[in-house]
């Protein structure tokens, strides 16, 4: 596939931002963040109108959009702040040869990373003075189609920051006069910054590391998906569980597995990455920028890997997510707590903890499919990115389903693709 660029310029906010909010704080959740950029892209059918011919119209609502969302026009000062000094975010055009079916048929995440404005992994932990914190590509493809991809340092963006952001602009693009509710709030006071000297979570995403990784996308329709809450809900530690819960359940069954074939260390906790803003009280506005995410690990003796099943993993993955109430949340967080803990699992790592660790993030839920620029909603959305055992989710067009985009080890992943219950609810069809 060959992505030519037609335009690269710096867009800077349509208003300046005032002087009192120059500086925006980041919380010990921002500082925690994975030192990469959050990625999407939207995929939009041909338009019986050029869409190219709407460039300027795309940059005056990109312009008009990030005077709300400001921090994303500055650059990180240090490691407890971002200098909100309106330098800018960076607007890309490019040419694709070819159909956009060519990308759609194929959902190859290699593919889908070359439509990306930049890499999403950076050499060092933490970007410079002079890198932009907010990046979007435009790409027209041959028969009309177009892919919006979106970067933005992760550090001031989890995944609802990503569709908050991205429908705002849309909203703005189809209606100058839509009005954005306030999204940027100093979270700090929850989620007080600590010293993170000589502390670093680079080593996970280093991009050497991660071409070594297969990232697959498996489909579960919402058919399938019923079923499975079915037999997952099928015992005593959990009756019904989500959806979210019933597709983790299988794919940490198919990955323990694996791993007892391969005679490797047993699979004996799970991470999920979970939304706070609802579990505080009062609730974090949904809308709001920044990292309101964290961990929970929900793990089981070694001695029981062999013998849990769906069921009983579904109620670990429950138990871990059920204690993050707002009294837990700020407990936790008012000594340190989270740091303390990644601080922990990360010396652990080094000397060669038991601890075997295999991840969830859940894009469910999130308004994705609805961003419409004003030629309609995105045909499909793909994270685009890249990891080592762990599973991203994304709804399906319909929302009834989910797709789990999942990274794994070559030798892994023929396996996991071979285990029964894998065979038996999901799809591997890479057509979209």
């Amino acid at each position: 596939m060959k992505v030519q660029i037609i335009s690269k310029e710096i867009l800077k906010p349509s208003s300046s931002t005032p002087q009192h909010l120059r500086t925006y704080k980041l919380s010990v959740l921002d500082q925690l963040a994975s030192p990469m950029y959050t990625s999407v892209v939207f995929f939009y059918s041909p338009a019986s109108e050029d869409l190219c011919k709407n460039s300027d119209h795309l940059k005056d609502s990109f312009s008009k959009t990030l005077t709300h969302f400001y921090p994303f026009a500055g650059r990180i000062k240090d490691d407890f702040s971002v200098d909100c000094n309106d330098d800018g975010a960076e607007f890309i055009e490019a040419r694709v040869a070819g159909d956009i079916s060519m990308v759609l048929e194929q959902a190859d995440i290699n593919q889908q990373q070359q439509l990306l404005p930049c890499s999403p992994y950076v050499k060092s932990s933490k970007l410079s003075t002079d890198q932009v914190t907010l990046a979007v590509q435009v790409n027209y493809f041959n028969c009309g189609g177009v892919a919006i991809s979106i970067c933005i340092w992760h550090a001031l963006a989890d995944a609802s920051t990503l569709a908050t952001f991205v429908n705002c602009w849309a909203a703005i693009s189809r209606d100058p006069n839509y009005v954005i509710d306030e999204v940027v709030f100093d979270c700090t006071t929850v989620f007080p910054p600590q010293d993170l000297s000589g502390f670093s979570l680079h080593s996970f995403v280093k991009e050497d590391v991660l071409s070594e990784i297969v990232m697959k996308r498996f489909l579960f329709d919402g058919s399938k998906v019923a079923a499975l809450r079915d037999e997952v809900g099928n015992g005593p530690s959990l009756d019904r569980p989500t959806r979210f819960i019933a597709v983790s359940s299988l794919i940490l069954g198919a990955m323990m597995a694996v791993t007892r074939e391969n005679n490797a260390m047993q699979i004996n906790a799970a991470f999920i990455v979970v939304d706070l803003r609802r579990r505080l009280k009062p609730p974090v506005p949904k809308q709001s920028i920044g990292n309101t995410s964290q961990l929970t690990i929900a793990n089981w003796p070694e001695s029981e890997s062999n013998v849990l099943s769906y069921n009983g993993l579904a109620g670990k993955l429950h138990e871990s997510i059920r204690m993050m109430n707002d009294d837990y949340i700020r407990k936790f967080h008012a000594g340190g707590g989270y740091f303390n803990l990644l601080k922990r699992a990360g010396e652990e790592a080094r000397k060669g903890s038991n601890l075997t660790l295999f991840g969830f993030s859940s894009w469910c839920n999130f308004p994705f499919y609805e961003t419409d620029f004003g030629w309609g909603k995105p045909l499909w959305v793909s994270p685009a990115l890249k990891f080592n055992r762990v599973a991203v989710f994304l709804d399906t067009k319909d929302g009834e389903g989910i797709e789990a985009w999942i990274g794994l080890s070559k030798e892994d992943m023929v396996k996991f693709e071979q285990d029964p219950g894998i065979l038996t609810y999901a799809s591997f069809t890479a057509s979209i």
